[in-house]
């Protein structure tokens, strides 16, 4: 069965179509999703880590990925294996096709190359020394003229029969050790993994990082900031997350977090809730919180500026700051809102607190003056900048 959600509005045309692969593709293929996008802006998505492989099958546009430490693609086609680092998709408005989520191990089984080789990159499926029975740039060709996504996704379930059939097997053992990650989502201690599957912790790593792309330490991050992610976005405290997704305590939920998406907790929520312009994020995994949409024109992909700043409030809007009210006397401005946590420019912080509004004066009569402001705390410096090609999230602004 396929599920499709459409909308339209001022910006564009949206649509995005989930449909579950045939049983005997699982538990390898998680999940198809079709994407069809035509807006009248560009378009930028922050993306984190997942405890899975993606692969997007380009209909016509391209889309630019950039990630911290490596050099920016520009593809139609795209695979990208589990990783522990954020990075940014962008595109000029109009872009379909098929993302196909997949376990890590189902992945090495498809392409037959040692994850390791690509972990935390982005590559064209194609440049993959894989032995398909046909390109993958031939089979997002086909897709794209079949006239509905109930057949594309059927001759997805046709041709990953037959790449699985065709292609190099995994080993038991790291499907059963990733199974018990997955499971316990990341909550089980490595020796204790190594054990339920017989092997020695350092041969467990080794076949880890074949397989899987990352070790398994690295894998249970990743899992647990995803739990992380979902039980924030579902409403739950920092405090509450923390406890319930194993983090030492709320400190150190924040540090992962920042380290693995580019943002902290508050931000990331605070960003979900926004209301988007044109399309909603489009998670890439059913009931997870993956994804972010960024204001398109802002900063956030350039080399060399370090790291990201804390989105400040907005301030809450007040009346037409020296338009009449309906007793003549000047209608209240907005309070302002708490300005960012400096980035890498060495912004200032936090501003200063907007003064007490002042009582209404009768009709014709002025209103009593309100108390001024307390001075704001000066800025922290930025962070150094990064290398050429790194993601700067120091001056993004998320979408609404």
């Amino acid at each position: 069965m396929v599920s499709v959600r459409t909308g339209r509005g001022s910006g564009g045309f949206w649509e995005f179509a989930l449909g579950a692969p045939h049983p005997r593709l699982r538990p390898g293929v998680l999940s198809y999703r079709g994407v069809r996008l035509a807006m009248d802006r560009p378009r930028r998505r922050l993306e984190t880590p997942v405890g899975a492989a993606t692969l997007l099958l380009g209909f016509e546009q391209p889309v630019r990925i950039t990630r911290a430490g490596r050099v920016p693609e520009t593809l139609v086609s795209v695979f990208c294996g589990p990783t522990t680092t954020p990075a940014v998709g962008e595109h000029g408005g109009r872009l379909s096709g098929i993302e196909v989520m997949l376990t890590p191990w189902a992945a090495f089984t498809l392409f037959g190359t040692p994850q390791y080789e690509i972990a935390d990159r982005v590559v064209d499926p194609d440049a993959l020394p894989h032995a398909l029975d046909r390109r993958v740039g031939e089979l997002a060709a086909a897709l794209a003229v079949l006239p509905s996504w109930e057949e594309r996704f059927r001759l997805l379930d046709d041709v990953f029969a037959r790449w699985w059939d065709a292609g190099t097997p995994c080993s038991a053992r790291v499907v059963r050790a990733w199974s018990e990650l997955v499971r316990t989502c990341g909550g089980m201690p490595v020796r204790r993994l190594a054990e339920e599957v017989g092997w020695s912790v350092r041969h467990l790593e080794n076949r880890f990082r074949e397989q899987i792309g990352l070790g398994p330490k690295a894998a249970a991050r990743v899992l647990r900031l995803q739990r992380a992610r979902r039980l924030l976005a579902a409403g739950r405290g920092q405090a509450e997350t923390a406890v319930a997704c194993g983090f030492y305590d709320q400190a150190h939920l924040s540090g992962e977090f920042k380290a693995m998406t580019g943002c902290t907790p508050r931000e990331f929520t605070t960003a979900r809730r926004l209301p988007f312009a044109v399309a909603p994020p489009g998670d890439r995994m059913d009931g997870e919180a993956t994804s972010l949409i960024l204001a398109s024109g802002t900063s956030g992909t350039s080399g060399t500026s370090g790291a990201l700043g804390t989105s400040g409030a907005s301030g809450a809007p007040g009346a037409t700051s020296g338009a009449p009210d309906a007793s003549g006397t000047p209608g209240a401005s907005g309070a302002s809102g708490a300005s960012g946590t400096p980035g890498a420019s060495g912004a200032s912080g936090t501003s200063g607190t907007s003064g007490a509004a002042g009582t209404p004066g009768a009709p014709g009569t002025p209103g009593t003056p309100g108390a001024s402001g307390a001075p704001g705390a000066s800025g922290a410096p930025g962070a150094a900048g990064a290398s050429e090609g790194s993601a700067d999230f120091s001056k993004t602004d998320w979408a609404t």
